[in-house]
């Protein structure tokens, strides 16, 4: 089983591990062979979670230095300079910062990567490019379908280099995958079915409210998300669980899998989609977003079907995630662990593959091939572009505002919203609170 809490582990255990150490050995490191003009200056901001494992994965690419880190939580920031120094790191160099636009206004900071809760992405990703930074956003990029636009086109105007951290668009063995879907073998693909069940994720218990952690500024992780009291069970990793910062395991696992059913069938946003949910895994946890949810995607020549449950791990196939398209010739089943190919006893056309295993680290591939970019300025040879990481994005709020509107919601290709006017009011952009304005590009 190839689950997100593995993949975190295995980031966090290379982090402190002996593979760590070998990369970021000061003497080895010193000696890479880049020219002054090819140092590359980083800066982190919001180290939690993935944005830490993209910040180590980052540092393995020779000519890359780390130049600053920036936390609301200084507990955070105290145990990241820790483990920073465990793997032979000079920290003396490296300044840390409670608010983002003080890193921002660095002129020595080439780039940043943004790790924050999602509510965040859209504004420090704008403020990046404003500022002259190229971007490595975390996924989902935007938390609104607004906020996606805006993203694109600050991106558009400032042309800086921004990739999405969807890293499964550099691994290989996904790639292979959708070379074999394009060369049409398995049929004409009727349904794609993409699910995502995952028992070790839930949400906390209901506590009451309580003053924030010493060294957590409460207020500016809030942001532009609405004022309510501190509660741990909103804090941190249980973010993901309400709509203020994101929006459940939809946009969180789905932008990854759903990425690839959209990938390998070429497909633009859905004409219509449907979704019935619920909190039927934890009822008596502390969650806004659906722990169970069914959504049902129609596009012109195939239907989509997401299908996520916390709580369970028995998927499709045997699975905990996976992504199968199914063809009149033959079903091609890919997750994290590989991809197969599996023959359709009634078809003409025998069609199978054994199952292949991935062969690399796609966090590491997507992590170079962003500096790579960073160094070349062609854009176009980025993996995962803002363009994708918002499409996907997109299309993954579509199915929660299927979800939360209760309502069976229609695209206008040529208008590029919903047919439905009350449903764009109430759900194209997350409200802003607090002074944050979203900047209009």
């Amino acid at each position: 089983m190839h689950s997100r809490r593995k993949f975190i582990a295995q980031s966090s255990a290379l982090a402190l591990g002996g593979l760590a150490l070998q990369s970021f050995n000061t003497r080895n490191f010193s000696r890479t062979r880049t020219s002054a003009a090819d140092q590359i200056r980083i800066g982190a901001i919001g180290i939690n979670g993935m944005g830490w494992a993209d910040t180590v994965s980052m540092l393995k690419n020779p000519g890359v230095t780390l130049a600053a880190l920036c936390d609301v939580d200084k507990n955070v920031l105290d145990n990241r300079m820790r483990e920073l120094s465990k793997m032979n790191i000079d920290t003396s160099k490296i300044k840390t910062y409670t608010d983002y636009r003080s890193l921002l206004d660095r002129k020595d900071i080439d780039a940043v990567i943004i790790g924050t809760p999602d509510h965040w992405h859209a504004l420090i990703m704008i403020h990046a490019v404003q500022a002259g930074k190229d971007v490595y956003v975390e996924k989902p990029v935007g938390n609104s379908i607004a906020e996606c636009r805006a993203m694109v086109a600050a991106q558009e105007k400032y042309n800086k280099v921004v990739q999405a951290g969807q890293w499964q668009r550099s691994q290989q063995h996904f790639r292979d995958a959708v070379d074999f879907i394009r060369s049409g073998q398995l049929g004409n693909i009727r349904t794609v079915k993409v699910w995502c069940y995952q028992g070790w994720m839930k949400p906390g218990p209901k506590v009451a409210d309580s003053a924030p952690p010493a060294g957590v500024d409460y207020k500016l992780w809030l942001g532009p998300a609405k004022t309510r009291p501190f509660n741990s069970s909103r804090f941190h990793f249980n973010f993901r669980w309400f709509w203020d910062y994101a929006g459940g395991l939809m946009t969180d696992w789905g932008v990854h899998l759903m990425d690839y059913a959209i990938f390998g069938m070429d497909a633009p946003v859905p004409k219509t989609v449907s979704a019935l949910g619920g909190d039927f895994a934890y009822p008596e946890l502390y969650q806004e977003t659906p722990d169970t949810l069914a959504a049902l995607y129609q596009f012109d020549n195939f239907n989509l079907i997401w299908d996520h449950a916390m709580g369970i791990d028995n998927g499709l196939y045997g699975k905990d995630h996976g992504i199968a398209f199914i063809g009149n010739n033959a079903t091609l089943e890919l997750d994290r662990g590989g991809w197969e190919v599996l023959e359709e006893k009634r078809s003409s056309k025998k069609v199978s593959m054994q199952r292949k295993g991935p062969s690399d680290n796609g966090l590491d591939k997507h992590t170079q091939n962003f500096i790579n970019v960073v160094r070349s300025r062609k854009l176009s040879d980025l993996n995962c572009p803002i363009q994708t990481g918002a499409h996907i994005a997109t299309v993954c709020q579509m199915g929660n505002i299927a979800y939360r509107s209760q309502a069976k919601v229609t695209w206008d290709k040529a208008a590029n919203k919903f047919t439905d006017s009350k449903l764009n009011a109430a759900y194209l952009m997350a409200p802003y609170h607090n002074g944050y304005t979203l900047p209009k590009i």
